[in-house]
C-alpha cells in the first residue's frame, strides 16, 4: 500500500511568469465562395486566455485595423456551429471589456516588433486570402524573429511562413521544423463542404521550400512544434498546446 510520503504531485498552477507584452494578430474579414469569413475563434481566444492567466499584457490587432469577426463555423453563438461548447470563446465575446476589442482593433501594420516580446497569429478562413500579398505583415513577422522575439502561428496563420523573409533574403521557415493546417485536414473540409475550399494549401506549398520541414499529426489531433523561438500549431485543437510552448519560450528568453 502506498504511503502518503510516496505520493508526489507537481504543478505549475500559480507559477509566477515574468510579465511580457504579446501582440496577437487575427485576419481582417474576407469573402470566400460568396460568404464572409474571419478568423477561427479558439485559435485566438484559447491563447488570449492562457496569456492573460499568466499575467501578460496582450494586445489584439488585425493587419488593417477595424472590426474583426469569428468564422461562423467556429462561433459558439452560431446554433449550427459544432463548437457550441467553446466556453472560452463564448466568454470572450460576451465579456464587457474583451468583447469590445473585436469591434475596433488597432492596425498591426502600425506596430513595431521592438515594443513586444512575442507575436501570435491565429488562422481561420480569411488568412489564406488576406495574408498572401500583405508584405507589411510578412515583414512584421520577420522583424519579430530577427529581433530575438517569439513567433507563434496557428493553423492557416502559419501560411505567413510561406512568405516572411529575413534580411538575408531567406524565408524564415528555411531550415526550420513547423506545422500548420495539413493537406489531410484540407481534404476533410473539402469533403464536408462539397467544394475545394482553398485555392492552395500550406503543406503543398511548404514542400517546394528547400530545407523546410513541415510536420503534421493525424487530422484534428492536438499537435504543436517548437523550433527555438518559432512555435506553430497544426489547427484549432492545438491552440492551447502552442500557447503553453509560448509561455515556456518566453520564460527561457528572460533567463538567457
Amino acid at each position: 500500500m502506498m504511503g502518503s510520503a510516496d505520493l508526489s504531485i507537481e504543478t505549475r498552477t500559480g507559477h509566477n511568469y515574468t510579465p511580457r507584452r504579446i501582440l496577437m494578430v487575427v485576419s481582417n474579414p474576407a469573402t470566400l465562395h460568396g460568404g464572409k469569413v474571419g478568423f477561427f475563434a479558439e485559435e485566438m481566444t484559447a491563447a488570449f486566455y492562457a496569456f492573460k492567466h499568466a499575467k501578460h499584457d496582450v494586445e489584439l490587432s488585425s493587419p488593417f485595423g477595424g472590426e474583426v469577426i469569428f468564422d461562423a463555423h467556429s462561433d459558439p453563438r452560431n446554433p449550427n456551429s459544432p463548437y457550441a461548447d467553446d466556453l472560452v470563446s463564448l466568454g470572450f465575446v460576451h465579456h464587457a471589456k474583451f468583447g469590445e476589442l473585436l469591434k475596433d482593433t488597432p492596425a498591426a501594420h502600425d506596430k513595431s516588433a521592438a515594443d513586444y516580446d512575442a507575436i501570435w497569429v491565429a488562422g481561420g478562413g480569411a488568412p489564406l486570402i488576406t495574408f498572401k500579398d500583405d508584405k507589411r505583415l510578412h515583414q512584421l513577422v520577420a522583424d519579430f524573429y530577427e529581433q530575438g522575439k517569439v513567433v507563434a502561428l496557428v493553423c492557416h496563420g502559419s501560411a505567413l511562413l510561406l512568405w516572411a523573409r529575413l534580411s538575408n533574403g531567406k524565408l524564415l521557415c528555411e531550415g526550420k521544423s513547423w506545422t500548420g493546417f495539413s493537406d489531410k485536414e484540407e481534404d476533410e473540409i473539402n469533403s464536408a463542404f462539397g467544394i475545394k475550399v482553398n485555392e492552395y494549401t500550406i503543406e503543398s506549398e511548404a514542400k517546394s521550400i528547400p530545407g523546410t520541414r513541415f510536420l503534421s499529426a493525424a487530422p484534428n489531433a492536438p499537435f504543436a512544434v517548437r523550433d527555438g523561438r518559432l512555435i506553430t500549431g497544426q489547427q484549432q485543437h492545438s491552440s492551447t498546446l502552442a500557447s503553453q510552448l509560448v509561455l515556456e519560450a518566453l520564460e527561457e528568453l528572460g533567463a538567457s
